[in-house]
């Protein structure tokens, strides 16, 4: 097998790219690879035989590749952590290109670094394979199966040690009966797995570095859909906990317009009576006017779906209405996610759900509480 590479160059959308040629005997494919935000290696054709062709070239290589009908053509695909577990020659010509690109300013010297490290070290895993694809409802499954009791006893250690712990960040199932057993990781703890690759302990960050390159291996092994919806869990869970409001100013757009925002002080506070409830209570200045308002989480419906809710005061500067726009600016400036609004017998009431509960948990002065609250019973 040969592959070699060349036409490195910036794309309209700012990232590298470069043409990569496999060939194996008389078979010769090209492929293009862009370099962002990770290593993506693709090719597209509106012939089924010739995609057919360019994922078994790539399973010769040692990257596990599957066809998929995308956007009006059949499109083959690969990642960093897929590519990383493909044979040496793979790997040195990917290398090359980033390191060319790197040479020129066309990627960032440490993100070139960690490609580099992935390459040289190649994509072998301790961990037995496990199975990562999207339900039907879309949701992220990632899950070990085995019908030997002492492999799914020894999988769930893993995880514990990793510090994940059972019941909340994964669930286990003993076979039985001639059916599998399993270990599932939930989202939960495939996000917790992604934040204790940053900030855990000094021992437990690399056994979560593992498990995490490994999932994302496995969902590149699966496709783009996949690999996207891996991706965005990760960075969400490394996201976690790595700003901070003291301080925090930003700039949103509100029904059209541009507010600053700035948060004076903050409190949160967990509720056992009754239903439980987490409050989080911000202070902060929209345009120089002070706006105090407090967030009540719960649990509500069958299902205990998360929403928060607050009111807008008729005492405010301005009255109801520009008070609840000021709130809307404040929770947009923490979590990337406007909220909703209806109005009743007059009031004005601000609705968020889990996308800003998850939005502010990347806060280190929020993140401990909001994330006891929603792992607890």
């Amino acid at each position: 097998m040969e592959v070699g590479w060349e036409g490195l160059r910036r794309t309209p959308c700012g990232c590298a790219a470069a043409r990569l040629t496999i060939s194996e005997g008389s078979v010769e494919i090209e492929y293009s690879v862009y370099l962002r935000g990770d290593i993506r290696l693709i090719f597209q054709s509106a012939d089924r035989s010739r995609a057919d062709l360019a994922a078994g070239l790539l399973r010769r290589a040692g990257v596990g590749a599957k066809v998929r009908w995308m956007s009006g053509v059949w499109c083959v695909q690969a990642y960093t952590d897929t590519l990383a577990a493909g044979r040496e020659e793979l790997r040195r010509a990917l290398a090359e290109i980033v390191k060319e690109a790197a040479a020129v300013g066309l990627v960032d010297g440490r993100r070139a670094e960690r490609w580099l490290k992935k390459l040289e070290r190649g994509g072998v895993s301790r961990r037995p394979k496990y199975l990562v694809r999207l339900t039907r409802g879309g949701s992220l499954e990632v899950r070990f199966a085995s019908t030997n009791p002492n492999s799914i006893r020894r999988e769930a250690r893993r995880l514990e040690e990793v510090g994940l712990k059972r019941g909340v960040h994964f669930t286990v199932k003993m076979p039985g009966g001639g059916r599998d057993g399993y270990v599932r990781i939930l989202r939960e703890g495939s996000a917790r797995a992604a934040w204790l690759s940053v900030y855990g302990s000094e021992g437990r960050r690399e056994l979560a570095r593992e498990l995490v390159e490994h999932v994302l291996q496995r969902a590149g092994a699966e496709g783009g859909g996949v690999y996207e919806k891996a991706r965005k869990v990760i960075e969400e869970g490394k996201a976690r906990g790595s700003l901070t409001l003291r301080g925090f100013e930003g700039r949103v757009e509100v029904g059209g317009v541009g507010r600053e925002v700035r948060v004076v002080e903050w409190r949160v506070e967990e509720s056992r009576r009754g239903r439980a409830l987490l409050r989080v209570e911000i202070a902060a200045e929209v345009d120089g006017v002070g706006c105090r308002f407090a967030v009540a989480f719960g649990r509500y419906g069958k299902k205990g779906e998360v929403a928060g809710y607050a009111r807008a005061k008729a005492d405010a500067p301005g009255g109801r209405e520009a008070d609840a726009e000021r709130i809307a600016a404040v929770v947009k400036a923490l979590t990337g996610e406007e909220p909703r609004m209806y109005r009743r017998n007059g009031a004005i009431i601000i609705v968020c759900g889990r996308r800003h509960l998850e939005g502010l948990r990347r806060f280190a002065e929020l993140a401990d509480a909001v994330e006891r609250w929603l792992n607890s019973r």
